[in-house]
C-alpha cells in the first residue's frame, strides 16, 4: 500500500488583513517566565493549551495587509510554531519590516531587536548617563547586559559587569571591553565585592538580577545615583520574592530607582537601529548569541536562562533562511 501525499497551500483568508509568516528565529527571553504566572503583568498570562508567543524573525509568505508583502523579512510577536497567522491588530501593529539585511537576521532578536532596544532606551533615557560616571551592570553578558556595558563604554564611563561563570567574565573583559568584571558566584560578600570594584561608589546600576544583588548595590551607590530596573531574573521562579533590606539608601543617597518597559520608548526605535547598526558595522560594538537549532529545543533553552547555561543572547533557529 502506497501512502498518498497531499499538498496544503498556506494563504491568508480572502479579504482579510492577516499576515502569514514562516518563522525563522525565536527570541528566548526571561520575561516569558512571568507570563506563565496567573497574575497578569504588562502582557496577559499564557493560558493552558495556548501557543507560547514571543519576539521572532520571520519571512512573509502571504499577506492581506497593505504594509507587508510576500518575501518581506519582518520581526514581531509570533508563536512558538513553524508558521504563524497573524489576524488581530495587536500582532500586526507590532510587526515591522527588517530594513537592513547586511547583518545576520537572527540579530533582530537581540542586537537590533527588543533586547537591544531595551538596553538602548534603558541606559540612555532612564539612566541619564554622563561621561566619566561609574556604571555597574549585572547579568552583563546576557542579551541586554552585553549592550548596556558597551553603550556605557562608548560614552566614556567606567564600567564593571558581573556574570555567573569565569568564561563569561573573560568575555566581558576581552570581547566587550569592560574595565573590570567578576563572577558573583565566587564572591562570599557581594557588598564587599562591589566596594572593591567601586571604591568611590556607583553612579548607575543597570538592574537585571534583583534580590541579594540589588540589596548589595544600594549601600554602594553614590549621591544622586540612578538604578534602571530592567529585570529581576533571580526572582521569577520563587514562590515568594526576596525582600530588599537596604531601601533606606534611596532616601539617604537621593537615589532614583525606576522600572521601565521597552514599549514605552518606541519613539527611539529608528535612532536605536541606525546608531547600533553603525556601531556594529564600525566594530565599536561586539555581539554574542547562543543559537540552538530546532523548535523542539525552545523549552530547554528557556529553562537554561535561569541557570545561566547560555553564553550571550539565547536564540532558537526554527528554519534556515
Amino acid at each position: 500500500m502506497v501512502a498518498s501525499s497531499e499538498t496544503i497551500r498556506l494563504e491568508v483568508p480572502n479579504g482579510s488583513k492577516a499576515v502569514l509568516l514562516k518563522n525563522l528565529y525565536l527570541s528566548i527571553d526571561p520575561y516569558l517566565r512571568m507570563r506563565m504566572n496567573r497574575e497578569e503583568n504588562y502582557f496577559p498570562s499564557f493560558q493552558p493549551e495556548q501557543v507560547i508567543e514571543g519576539d521572532g524573525v520571520s519571512i512573509v509568505l502571504d499577506s492581506g495587509h497593505p504594509n507587508f508583502k510576500a518575501g518581506d523579512y519582518v520581526r514581531g510577536f509570533v508563536g512558538w510554531e513553524e508558521y504563524s497567522l497573524l489576524t488581530n491588530t495587536f500582532h500586526t501593529d507590532m510587526l515591522s519590516k527588517i530594513k537592513y539585511t547586511d547583518v545576520p537576521l537572527s540579530y533582530y532578536t537581540g542586537l537590533l531587536g527588543m533586547p537591544g532596544m531595551t538596553a538602548y532606551a534603558g541606559f540612555h533615557e532612564i539612566c541619564s548617563p554622563k561621561k566619566g560616571e561609574y556604571v555597574y551592570v549585572s547579568a552583563a553578558s546576557g542579551a541586554v547586559g552585553q549592550l548596556v556595558g558597551q553603550y556605557a563604554k562608548l560614552m566614556g564611563c567606567y564600567v564593571v559587569g558581573s556574570a555567573g561563570s569565569n568564561e563569561k567574565v573573560h568575555l566581558l573583559k576581552t570581547k566587550f571591553g569592560l574595565d573590570a568584571a567578576f563572577n558573583y558566584k565566587e564572591e562570599p560578600d557581594l557588598t564587599a565585592a562591589l566596594k572593591r570594584y567601586f571604591p568611590e561608589g556607583i553612579d548607575i546600576y543597570f538592574e537585571n538580577v534583583g534580590g541579594e544583588m540589588l540589596d548589595a548595590v544600594l549601600p554602594n551607590m553614590r549621591m544622586n545615583g540612578r538604578v534602571a530596573v530592567c529585570g529581576m531574573i533571580s526572582q521569577y521562579n520563587l514562590q515568594k520574592p526576596q525582600g530588599v533590606h537596604n531601601l533606606p539608601c534611596l532616601i539617604t543617597k537621593c537615589i532614583r530607582m525606576q522600572g521601565f518597559l521597552v514599549f514605552q520608548h518606541r519613539h527611539l526605535h529608528e535612532e536605536f537601529i541606525e546608531t547600533t547598526r553603525r556601531y556594529f558595522k564600525e566594530g565599536k560594538i561586539a555581539y554574542v548569541e547562543d543559537v540552538v537549532e530546532g523548535l523542539h529545543n525552545a523549552p530547554a533553552a528557556l529553562i537554561g536562562l535561569f541557570s545561566g547555561r547560555n553564553v550571550g543572547k539565547q536564540v532558537v533557529m526554527v528554519a534556515h533562511e
